[in-house]
């Protein structure tokens, strides 16, 4: 994670709806929830990668 982001009410109310729609879908079951976003998150991080070398060639 290279920076912070800071959110105001509003973002923080809409972060708040997903997590709780997203543990829903799990079930209310919180640690299986959280693994999933960690696989998750570990996938876009890849394609992201993969991606930041294309990005600087066309810079």
């Amino acid at each position: 994670m290279d920076r912070i982001v800071t959110l105001n009410s509003r973002q923080e109310a809409a972060l708040q709806a997903h997590a709780e729609d997203f543990i829903a879908v799990h079930k209310g079951d919180v640690m299986k929830a959280l693994k999933e976003m960690i696989v998750l998150n570990g996938h876009l991080q890849e394609r992201l990668d993969a991606l930041t070398p294309q990005r600087r060639a066309t810079r």
